[in-house]
């Protein structure tokens, strides 16, 4: 039923009075857009948004992703109102331990889909979020039929990521999502005409999105564009909402403070403050409120919620007896469970690249696993992403029955939408490309590790060996970067990214096996282009899991211990051979990934690399990557330069990666 205009304006200002006295009450934060974008978070969560206030967690509810995280207050008050956030709650923004830190921290229970990280990426989550519904429904049927949401601001349009958002969502015409964007031609230190004079509404049509261009703070306009926005079929939509900063800011001499910079980002301030708060109907004196009518609204809209939902539950219960099958199936895919994988019956073929073995084990995958989506940035064929890609098909418009997501070349944009995919629920994503190009998808490995979403990040071409194409494709340093990930803690106390570089194909399985049975943290698997030899027969590789072990063959009472990661292992093998020979005892350690290992215990890390023994290191990365585990009284090998172009057997020559230069460096210890 359609609310009155006088009491959604109503509603509306309550929303602004509450972000406005948050900023306020903190000195801290930024009101003007949050007042700005009140009429519109109102209007949908009052007249729209479908989900269950009793149970948040509902697979078939809508979901609204936050872009511009610097305008929490608008979310936190809106949702105040919908009763996930107490009025003490609120008072409490940007605290130490309180639920409305500064920018949204995902949080399903309270309503927050998303983390709000650097600009753009919280729309792109949303086009994941898209287009893992409609991976589902063409699996599920319609139990699967919500809506997206997503809000944007003008910075969030003007960062690049949302030229891949926009390409892709329009390409696939994921007319599940619908996307606000709040213009209002205000950023934090200028107006957005001194930097941008595009015309948004034709670049998204010219992307294939439905544009709707509206006044952002009429609540008819926004009801209407919504309206129309829900019936569009084959396009995601695009409400460009004209809306005004600091909508209702008065200053200290009561003039108007609206559509003004200084409202961005900081507290309007005393007087003026005060003249804001009464202009929009509040008491300054007691600006935390609620106001009567307001609640009447929402509590209105609760109910209206509960007969909506148990529609759609009882439908839901309806489908689930004429499809047990498929029931078990949502049920078992949105529980977050590790899949169900028959590890043992995977083969290798030995010494082949970790690439290749990694084609192998995603070959298993898309066949066991029915609702995991790989993706590749246009490399599926040289990220070998294509062995997943094989025993299915990509996506296309109109047809979401495949499991691959060809993104073409767009990194950042890629894995946003791939953390979008895991933020949904029920779907297992992995995205591929080479590893010099994590430094485009660091932003959102990063969103991913606090966000705790079990993404898996493939990245072959592991090192100089990339060989011809030379040293702007040769990742040199990109291991160290990865692997702070797991020197960082997440809030849980927890490494916050569990990152493995396998010693060959069986190691790579194994680094499989581990990644797939992650599912609260993300996930890097490293690979090599390069053929690897096999470690020594009879090497146990279920010792992976523990991040490093003795390798098979290694002598008791070792002289030194030499330890690495990836392909150097078989180097170091190599290399053993002739230490041998001059009676020198070796013990080789495979490192895949230094995080698990430093999680095992004292004794058992102890029992590996013990103290008093000497330690080599060698790494096709900074020396750095394995700097925690050979100590300062060892000595480590690595590449302290960017590479060089010429075939990798001639680099592997002229950098020292031979059993030759082992030799000589360990022997240089004694």
């Amino acid at each position: 039923m359609k609310n009155s205009k006088e009491l959604m304006n109503r509603a509306a200002d309550n929303i602004r009075i509450l972000a406005a006295s948050m900023v306020e009450k903190a000195k801290s934060g930024h009101p003007g857009g949050a007042m700005g974008g009140a009429d519109f978070v109102n209007v949908l969560f009052s007249e729209f948004l479908v989900y269950d206030p009793e149970n948040p967690r509902w697979e078939g509810r809508d979901r609204f992703f936050l872009d511009p995280g610097h305008m929490s207050p608008m979310l936190y008050s809106v949702l105040a109102l919908t009763g996930k956030f107490t009025m003490d709650e609120l008072q409490q923004f940007r605290q130490w331990g309180s639920p409305t830190p500064g920018h949204p921290e995902v949080d399903v229970m309270r309503g927050i889909e998303n983390t709000s990280g650097p600009l753009g990426q919280g729309h792109t989550f949303a086009v994941g979020a898209a287009i893992a519904a409609k991976f589902l429904k063409a699996r599920l049927g319609d139990v699967m039929n919500q809506t997206i949401y997503a809000y944007i601001s003008d910075g969030g349009v003007q960062e690049e990521i949302s030229q891949g958002s926009g390409r892709i969502a329009g390409h696939l015409g994921l007319d599940n999502l619908i996307m606000f964007y709040d213009s209002n031609d205000i950023q934090l230190s200028t107006e957005c005409k001194d930097v941008t004079d595009e015309d948004v509404a034709k670049k998204y049509e010219a992307w294939g999105w439905k544009v709707i261009t509206i006044n952002g703070n009429d609540a008819d306009e926004i009801r209407a564009a919504l309206t129309e926005a829900k019936a569009v079929t084959g396009q995601p939509t695009l409400i460009i909402g004209k809306t005004i900063m600091g909508k209702g800011a008065r200053k200290a001499d009561n003039s108007s403070y609206e559509h003004n910079c200084a409202t961005h980002g900081a507290p309007l301030g005393g007087d003026a403050y005060t003249n804001t708060v009464k202009n929009l109907g509040g008491n300054p004196e007691q600006p935390f409120q609620i106001f009567p009518e307001v609640a009447e609204l929402y509590a209105k809209r609760r109910e209206e919620l509960k007969a909506i939902v148990g529609e759609r539950y009882a439908a839901k219960a309806e489908w689930a007896k004429a499809n047990p099958e498929l029931a078990a199936k949502m049920e078992y895919w949105f529980s977050g469970k590790t899949p169900q994988v028959n590890w043992d019956a995977i083969q290798q073929k030995a010494g082949s690249a970790t690439r290749g073995a990694s084609a192998t084990v995603l070959g298993a995958l898309a066949e066991q696993v029915e609702n995991m989506v790989c993706a590749s940035a246009d490399l599926s064929n040289s990220d070998k992403t294509d062995g997943f890609l094989k025993k299915t098909h990509a996506f296309t418009k109109n047809d979401f029955s495949g499991a691959f997501f060809q993104a073409g070349v767009s990194e950042l944009t890629m894995a946003c939408c791939c953390i979008g995919m895991a933020l949904h629920g029920g779907v297992i994503p992995a995205c591929g490309t080479f590893f010099v190009f994590s430094d485009y998808m660091k932003p959102a490995v990063r969103m991913a590790a606090l966000m705790e979403t079990p993404v898996k990040f493939i990245w072959t071409h592991d090192a100089f060996r990339v060989g011809e194409d030379g040293p702007t494709h040769e990742p040199v340093e990109q291991e160290a970067q990865i692997r702070l990930m797991e020197k960082l803690k997440n809030h849980k106390g927890h490494n916050s990214m569990l990152v493995l570089r396998p010693a060959d194909c069986e190691e790579t399985t194994q680094a499989w096996k581990l990644a797939m049975e992650n599912t609260t943290t993300p996930t890097a698997l490293i690979f090599s282009r390069q053929n690897i030899a096999n470690l020594p027969e009879g090497n146990d590789y279920t010792q992976t899991a523990k991040g490093a072990y003795v390798v098979a063959g290694s002598d008791e009472n070792p002289d030194v211990i030499l330890l690495a990661s990836g392909s150097e292992v078989s180097t170091l093998v190599a290399g053993t051979e002739l230490l041998r020979k001059d009676g020198i005892k070796v013990r080789i350690v495979s490192v895949p990934s230094e995080g698990l290992f430093r999680s095992q215990s004292k004794e058992y890390q102890d029992s590996v690399l013990p103290a008093g023994v000497k330690k080599f290191g060698l790494t096709a990365g900074l020396p750095v990557n394995l700097l925690g585990l050979v100590g300062t009284d060892g000595k480590i090998w690595g590449l302290e330069s960017f590479g060089f172009s010429a075939p990798y057997k001639v680099l592997d020559e002229k950098l020292g990666f031979t059993a030759e230069n082992v030799y000589n460096q360990v022997k240089a210890m004694f």
